[in-house]
């Protein structure tokens, strides 16, 4: 396994650190303190697995630090290691496009098979939160899920949206946007998760029901 953990608290990050090398064979953990540290750590190991981050260490700025390092490594899975435990603070962690939301209140066991899930292609919740993750998006009022699509996706996100309602496909996007494609599929990802769609056909059809699109 090999990860980047990044974390304002060097005792906890530390700890961690140790337990991933403790328990996993030829474990290498490479650490930093802030997102720009865990950005750098990204750029200097481009064989990294998954990433680690806290998410109220400098320079993340909440959910802003999740899509900043999905935008600049969108192929490198990205876990968010946090004190913070609120159902709606998970909501939003996992619409910004993260693979995995892990108390730090976890057992050493429930962490590593949280981050082998994640790895194997998963999608890490709490099991004491996912009735609560379910039921909070799917069923609000339209002016709710009106409002948390314009909060939640970025301008870029709502450009690839408008786009992909038109029915362009991700290299078309890529070549109008000038951006590389798997930055646009990390963008339709994060789109797909913000309004609860399955696929590009169900996403272009709650825009317009919105009224995302004008």
């Amino acid at each position: 396994m090999k990860l980047i953990l990044a974390d304002d608290h060097t005792l906890f990050r530390n700890g961690m650190a140790l337990l991933f090398k403790a328990h996993c064979e030829k474990c290498e953990v490479w650490e930093g303190d802030t997102l720009d540290a865990a950005l750098a750590e990204a750029a200097a190991h481009p064989d990294a697995e998954i990433v680690l981050l806290d998410l109220n260490m400098p320079g993340m700025n909440g959910v802003q630090g999740i899509q900043r390092f999905i935008e600049t490594y969108p192929g490198l899975p990205l876990v968010i290691l946090t004190g913070a435990e609120e159902p709606r603070k998970i909501q939003d962690v996992l619409a910004a496009g993260a693979s995995g939301f892990i108390p730090k209140s976890s057992t050493p066991a429930v962490m590593l098979s949280a981050i082998r899930l994640v790895l194997a292609g998963g999608t890490y919740i709490p099991p004491q939160f996912l009735s609560n993750a379910a039921a909070i998006a799917p069923h609000a009022e339209t002016s709710n899920l009106r409002e948390r699509a314009q909060t939640q996706l970025t301008e870029r996100q709502m450009q690839v949206l408008r786009l992909l309602a038109k029915g362009k496909p991700n290299k078309a996007i890529c070549q109008e946007l000038q951006i590389e494609e798997g930055t646009v599929k990390a963008h339709v990802a994060t789109v797909f998760r913000v309004l609860d769609v399955a696929n590009r056909t169900e996403a272009a059809n709650f825009a317009r029901d919105m009224g995302l699109l004008d």
